[in-house]
């Protein structure tokens, strides 16, 4: 029988799955509300469902969306939850009620992904490649622990799961466009992390052809992007930077407060009563308390997809404008600010400069310096921001830049290996 494989890309904010076998490896379109389509966002909506057993009704992908955006505050929707893979702070999400935690929501998550792939994930072949970052998203991430959730996540999706660093499956997917050899570094930004992995990529026919030297990863991403035009447009009047009274005392309201925001897992979370009675205690002592009037009704309201989402076109603007508009409105926030590139770019730099750090850590650890690359591969949604791709092309020079597929290559590649007759040997 002829080989076969999957490859699944499980990312903080879409999913891709490939299908490898004689003629190399092709993307698998799913169902959705729009039309099918391979990207699957990587989101679970829940809602009230009697005739569900446990009355607790789930979707996942463009569907949890569609569910979402027609019945926002009777659902519960939760984004980028791969982001608390590694956190020892997290041990459980109380949706409803109900405890799930990371591999709970993960199993739900990929049986709702095989119900929607219309029959083409029924019969999984025995290789089964699992992309997973160089370095886990947070600010102390626990791979031990995430690796255990993984396990617990795709027990029971295949016979044999091989986890492979998502840029290395970037890297054999670009590999089938080369002739020569070549030493690449592939940079892949995803929405949680950043990692970069230094391939020598060999002549066609030579086994192995790809070669991996080093690699080097940062929990920094779309997402961190994202936050901070949030940090510096919409949490101000939240009530973040103001003031509440504690006896005589005037005290700059906690920052934990607006941290939650940051995180699509945990902003979903926290419309629960305690939470909420917590808020409506620190309004009253606020001193505008119009704007923890506010924050209280973008919880209640369950308006962080759209906000989020709003935050996203600004960001896709400013990547081919100098400056673009913010828009927001709902009955209880209505924002509009033009954002020009350069402030932008001022609120990034110190994300920037820790994704600069880390490639010069995947080039220490490879033992190579910049001048040895011959070809920088970037994928990820957020290659296209021009202060990201200037890292590399000041570094290496604009001609060994190339990208592409940036939301399917490393799928792509994932199943590629999983053809190989060693698929072991490419594990992390």
């Amino acid at each position: 029988m002829p080989r076969r494989s999957i490859g699944l890309d499980f990312g903080t904010t879409n999913s891709v799955v490939a299908l490898g076998g004689e003629g190399g490896s092709e993307l698998l379109e799913f169902d959705a509300p729009g039309g099918r389509a391979p990207i699957f966002r990587s989101a679970l909506c829940f809602w009230h469902d009697d005739a569900v057993k446990g009355g607790l009704a789930s979707d996942a992908g463009p569907w949890a969306i569609a569910e979402y955006l027609e019945y926002p505050t009777e659902s519960r929707f939760l984004q980028s939850f791969k982001t608390v893979a590694a956190s020892q702070s997290f041990e459980q999400a109380i949706i409803f009620a109900k405890r799930f935690r990371f591999e709970d929501l993960g199993r739900r998550f990929l049986e709702r992904m095989i119900e929607h792939a219309g029959g083409r994930l029924d019969d999984r072949p025995q290789s089964i490649v699992v992309g997973r970052p160089v370095e886990y998203a947070g600010s102390r991430p626990d791979e031990a622990l995430a690796r255990a959730r993984y396990d617990a996540m795709f027990h029971g999706f295949g016979t044999d799961i091989h986890y492979v660093y998502e840029p290395l499956g970037a890297a054999y997917s670009y590999a089938a466009r080369l002739e020569e050899p070549a030493t690449i570094l592939v940079a892949d930004f995803g929405g949680g992390t950043s990692d970069f992995s230094v391939v020598r990529i060999g002549a066609r026919g030579e086994v192995p052809r790809c070669v991996p030297l080093g690699h080097a990863g940062v929990g920094i991403a779309g997402d961190r992007l994202d936050y901070r035009l949030l940090e510096r447009l919409v949490l101000p009047m939240l009530g973040k930077g103001s003031n509440y009274r504690s006896f005589d005392k005037l005290l700059e309201i906690p920052r934990s407060w607006f941290n939650d925001f940051a995180d699509w897992s945990r902003l979903a979370l926290m419309r629960n009563a305690k939470t909420l009675a917590e808020l409506a205690r620190l309004r009253r002592a606020a001193v505008d308390g119009e704007a923890i009037a506010r924050m209280i009704a973008v919880i209640e309201g369950e308006l962080g997809f759209p906000l989020y989402e709003a935050v996203g076109r600004t960001k896709r603007a400013l990547s081919v404008a100098e400056a673009a508009p913010f828009r927001f409105e709902s009955e209880a926030l209505r924002i509009e600010i033009e954002v020009t590139r350069a402030s932008f770019e001022e609120w990034i730099a110190a994300d920037v400069a820790r994704m600069e750090s880390a490639v010069d850590r995947a080039l220490d650890t490879a033992g190579i310096d910049a001048m040895h690359i011959d070809r920088v591969f970037l994928t990820g949604g957020t290659s296209l921001v021009p202060r990201i791709r200037n890292i590399f092309v000041e570094r290496f020079g604009a001609g060994r830049i190339e990208s592409g597929g940036e939301l399917t290559s490393i799928a792509h590649g994932l199943a590629l290996i999983g053809l190989e007759e060693d698929v072991a040997a490419w594990a992390a």
